[in-house]
């Protein structure tokens, strides 16, 4: 007789028992019970049931040279900078996962998104499984958003396949995922993977272009990642970034990874930002020490930013190194190399590495910014305003080349800085200094 097994619905660990908290992922009460019924079906003489054995398929077997190339037969959003994100819009049949936090503007930018594919004489539904269709009423108004928009109030899995099936629109927007119906919980790991897999395979069935939306986990990791992330053909994740909404593509099998769209939460809806260098160093202060704008790259966007370092003397045994939108590692390694190569005395301070505007930037380009920060912050003396840097540091302290140079200081050049520091330029860390501090 099959035994039942309880499955935790963060990470997909499974276990003969609930547990109070994971072993995998540590989440605390995320069991849940997962049917037995498959795994008795596929049993065969160990379930009671004669096992059927299958037909053979001669036509599942296929040469390359004989397929059907087809195309990307892309159309545009109508917003630019998601369309940057995709990879030039969308792609008939395409599952996209979209994550992000409570209220981050998710429902927001899916409905202006909807409206653009009515002014296109696309035929959208909108299934809403958390907001009662007068709440999308109120918001869709406040938008300018059609009244052409269909509306699906339906979450049970099979009833709304079905009805779908029986017109199947151009775009459909599922908000949320987790509100599906299935089998199992809502909300459950099951549940979530039958439904993602059952809407992928309606999707390229009839070449719906399909926006999932789901909810994210503590970590700020969509639920049930593994499970839903293979299926679907791109993740994208909208975050807060100061005042700023930034949507980023995490997977992506139709476009570039990495690339990020800026916003800006306004009354009627997310606007565009289309230079975000300027909109990130709008509040730069000019002559403060530690502050040096830094020239980074996302995904194929390159963007001058503004990194702030700040050092006081430490009160404990040990200082504390503190970085907020950096690679905390990679600013260890470059406190190291200034400790070590240039004599900085750093053994008695806390140190404090800032990317300022709220933006996360994993970049071994931003090495000698935090570098030349790091070195003003404790000397005191600002750096030149009107300076761009960027640059991979070394242990040796040499300043290495990194991807796309030309592009990061084309921008640099562009948002006005006439000045840049790069590889080439300066050949390590200790001459970057002697020419700006």
């Amino acid at each position: 007789m099959a035994k039942t097994q309880y499955t935790c619905v963060e990470c997909g660990y499974k276990s003969v028992k609930a547990l109070g908290r994971c072993p995998n992922c540590g989440a605390w009460d995320s069991f849940k019970e997962e049917s037995p019924v498959g795994r008795a079906l596929a049993g065969g003489s160990r379930g009671g049931l004669a096992k059927v054995r299958p037909l053979p398929n001669p036509d599942a077997v296929v040469r390359l040279g004989e397929v059907d190339p087809g195309g990307e037969t892309r159309f545009e959003s109508g917003i630019a900078e998601l369309d940057r994100v995709l990879g030039g819009g969308f792609v008939p049949g395409e599952v996209l996962l979209l994550g992000g936090e409570p209220g981050v503007g998710k429902s927001t930018i899916l409905l202006q998104v909807a409206d653009r594919m009515l002014r296109q004489g696309k035929r959208v539904i909108y299934l809403a499984g958390e907001e009662s269709p007068g709440q999308i009423r109120l918001r869709a108004e406040r938008l300018g958003v059609s009244g052409d928009l269909e509306l699906l109030r339906e979450t049970e899995l099979e009833t709304m396949l079905a009805t779908l099936e029986a017109a199947p629109p151009e775009f459909l927007v599922v908000d949320s995922i987790q509100t599906l119906e299935t089998a199992s919980a809502p909300g459950s790991l099951v549940a979530v993977r039958d439904a993602t897999s059952a809407l992928t395979r309606f999707a390229k069935a009839h070449r719906v272009t399909t926006v999932l939306v789901g909810h994210v986990t503590k970590e700020g990791v969509v639920a049930g990642p593994k499970v839903i992330e293979h299926v679907v053909d791109a993740t994208l994740y909208l975050e807060t970034a100061g005042n700023f909404r930034v949507l980023r593509s995490t997977k992506n099998r139709f476009g570039p990874v990495g690339e990020m769209g800026v916003f800006r939460m306004e009354e009627a809806g997310m606007e565009e930002v289309a230079n975000p260098s300027e909109a990130f160093l709008a509040e730069r202060p000019v002559g403060a020490p530690g502050s040096v704008v830094a020239l980074t790259l996302s995904g194929e966007r390159a963007l001058a930013l503004e990194l702030q370092a700040l050092a006081a003397r430490t009160p404990f045994p040990a200082p504390r190194r503190v970085s907020q939108g950096l690679d905390s590692r990679r600013v260890d390694v470059v406190l190291a190399v200034l400790e070590r190569r240039l004599e900085l005395p750093l053994g008695n301070l806390d140190v404090y590495v800032n990317l300022a505007g709220g933006l996360r930037v994993f970049d071994a380009g931003l090495d000698l910014a935090v570098a030349l920060a790091v070195y003003s912050a404790v000397v005191g003396k600002p750096i030149p305003a009107d300076f761009a840097v960027v640059g991979e540091v070394g242990l040796a302290g040499e300043v290495r080349s990194v991807e796309g140079l030309e592009r990061r200081l084309r921008e640099g050049k562009r948002a006005g800085f006439e000045r840049l520091l790069y590889p080439g330029v300066v050949r390590n860390v200790e001459e970057a200094v002697k020419r700006l501090i």
